[in-house]
């Protein structure tokens, strides 16, 4: 599983809203959510990092009871997202239901710490969905900022961006039949010092198993027919006494039936429902004389044949001695079946033993060939990164000047291995993928772990992420702490960018400066109410008005202020000029 979003679906799926009962400081909140630039403000503590918490534990993060509010039996968190045909498909196929284009996810969590996760109202678990989640949204905080410094995650940007899905599906199937093939040929050079003893019980199987061919189904049919054969004297007896009590003239059952008959026929058409009951009557014997007629046949049909009978005992043992020295487990009919089977796959199964050295040359001249396919694959897969790994560097360099890093950049190196030995590929191919980081002018490129601060990461991501939303679009990007160790004119074009991000997918952001908040199209706030909880109207959807008030807290701490609304006043201007602008 990546560690990244595939970016398989695209702008057609959004978040539509979030519902969260009894979860950290929050009682109860129900969220909606639009397209465009979605802010979340709130004072520290309010609960608005407690939004993505849920957000994450409805796409399958690791439940914690220490989550539950305190005084609540559980946590229950629901999702509703509008999602593309692709990723309807996808929900389909794992059980679930989607309704109008919509999926509703849900989660809860007890104070005892069991969990139950619900996708489109079947029961699934976390690992399942966090796969699905990865077609849904791409959280980026802290940890996802963490690890951009691993060169797979980097990897996988980069075959993001260069849309390298179908050559690296491609060579991955190879890669893997490869590596089959392998294991097939390692597993005959294993059994090469015992063939000789293999081949020899193979034959000897194959060759009891065709002195008597048996079927799937022979023995319980050969068991059914001696039992019959074997009561031939008892079925003649039975039926033939059976008979004659019923057709005895004088005493016999059939005559005195006909007899009652002839009685009740004196009494027909006298009363209707007596006639129905006449009729009912006249049915049983007509019934009764079919019957005697067909035990009749079947009595001049039955005769014993001792010879045919002899022969069955003898077909059966015979399959039960082979059952008893080939068959394995304690019950028979498995057994059975298990040795038909066996002896159907038998021929393949003694070609690869009898072929020994032979057959591993086969398979060896396989290899060689797959191999050269595993490289023609390889090549064209680096080739597609070479080609844009410049490209997706001078992008991102663009976009991180504009974030007020305006000396660094971002190099993207690909270095591929020779590809002379198998060993030197990987399920990825070839290259090793490094993003590495100047942020000054004349300094030298480093990987990004060693030399980049949190803030610088957090816009580096950030910088990435609208590059290569440009050319495959995650449905909705959500955004923790993007404003980490940033403020003044850099908070401003991190907002900007994050706008810009925006008219692509779907962004929710949730930060603590004005100057990010500011190009919000929709505002929220999380407010705790005089107990310290968050309720269901305690988040709150900002007009302007409200916006000014709020954007003049998050610049002073004081939101009456006249002095701090004009300065928001001032940023929202902004906001409103470059808008007309782009």
């Amino acid at each position: 599983m990546s560690e990244l979003s595939s970016g398989k679906t695209g702008s057609n799926t959004a978040l539509a809203e979030i519902s969260i009962r009894g979860l950290g400081v929050i009682e109860s909140a129900n969220i909606e959510f639009s397209k465009g630039l979605t802010v979340l403000t709130g004072e520290t503590g309010a609960g608005k990092t407690m939004v993505l918490t849920a957000l994450g534990l409805v796409l399958g993060a690791k439940a914690d009871s220490d989550l539950v509010r305190t005084g609540s039996e559980r946590t229950l968190v629901s999702a509703r997202f509008e999602i593309d045909p692709a990723t309807a498909e996808v929900v389909l196929d794992g059980g679930g239901d989607t309704e109008n284009g919509e999926l509703l996810l849900t989660r809860t969590v007890t104070a005892e710490g069991k969990s139950r996760i619900n996708v489109g109202g079947a029961l699934s678990t976390s690992a399942k969905v966090t796969e699905l989640a990865e077609l849904l949204i791409e959280i980026h905080g802290q940890s996802t900022n963490l690890r951009l410094a691993k060169p797979s995650v980097q990897r996988e940007m980069l075959d993001l961006y260069v849309g390298a899905q179908v050559e690296l599906s491609k060579y991955l199937g190879l890669y893997e039949a490869h590596k089959t093939l392998e294991s097939r040929i390692a597993i005959l050079r294993e059994q090469s010092a015992k063939t000789d003893q293999e081949i020899a019980e193979l034959n000897s199987f194959m060759n009891d198993f065709s002195q008597l061919m048996p079927t799937e189904g022979e023995l319980t049919s050969i068991e059914s027919e001696i039992v019959r054969l074997g009561s031939v004297e008892e079925f003649h007896t039975t039926i033939s006494s059976a008979l004659n009590i019923i057709e005895d003239e004088e005493r016999g059952t059939l005559s005195s039936l006909q007899s009652a008959r002839k009685v009740l026929d004196a009494i027909r058409e006298k009363d209707p429902a007596l006639d129905k009951q006449i009729e009912k009557y006249a049915t049983v014997i007509f019934d009764l004389t079919d019957v005697v007629s067909d035990l009749l046949s079947y009595l001049s049909q039955l005769e014993a044949d001792p010879a045919r009978f002899d022969a069955l005992q003898k077909r059966k043992a015979g399959i039960n001695a082979l059952i008893k020295k080939w068959g394995q487990g304690s019950d028979r009919n498995l057994a059975y079946s298990a040795l038909i089977t066996r002896y159907a796959e038998a021929e393949e199964s003694l070609k690869d033993l009898v072929g020994g050295d032979t057959r591993i040359l086969e398979l060896e001249n396989e290899l060689e060939k797959l191999f050269g396919e595993v490289k023609i694959a390889a090549a064209s897969l680096s080739a597609k990164r070479r080609a844009g790994a410049q490209t997706l560097a001078s992008a991102a360099t663009g976009e991180m000047q504009k974030l007020s890093m305006p000396n660094a950049q971002l190099i993207c190196e690909v270095k591929t291995n020779p590809g002379d030995n198998f060993r030197e590929y990987s399920p990825s191919g070839l290259d090793e993928i490094a993003l590495l980081f100047a942020g000054h002018a004349g300094a030298n490129p480093l990987p990004l772990s060693k030399v980049a601060s949190g803030g610088e990461t957090s816009r580096v991501m950030l910088a990435l992420s609208v590059v290569i939303a440009q050319s495959s679009p995650i449905g909705t990007y959500i955004f923790d702490e993007v404003d980490a160790g940033v403020g003044g004119a850099a908070a401003v074009e991190v907002g900007r960018r994050l706008a810009a991000l925006a008219k692509s997918s779907q962004v929710i952001v949730v930060t603590h400066l004005a100057q990010v908040a500011v190009w919000a199209d929709n505002h929220l706030v999380v407010r705790k109410d005089e107990s310290g909880s968050v309720s269901a109207s305690d988040v709150i959807a900002l007009d302007e008005a409200a916006r000014k008030v709020e954007i003049a807290r998050m610049l002073s701490g004081q939101a009456q202020s006249e002095s701090a609304q004009e300065h928001a006043l001032e940023l929202l201007e902004l906001v409103r000029k470059s808008s007309l602008n782009s």
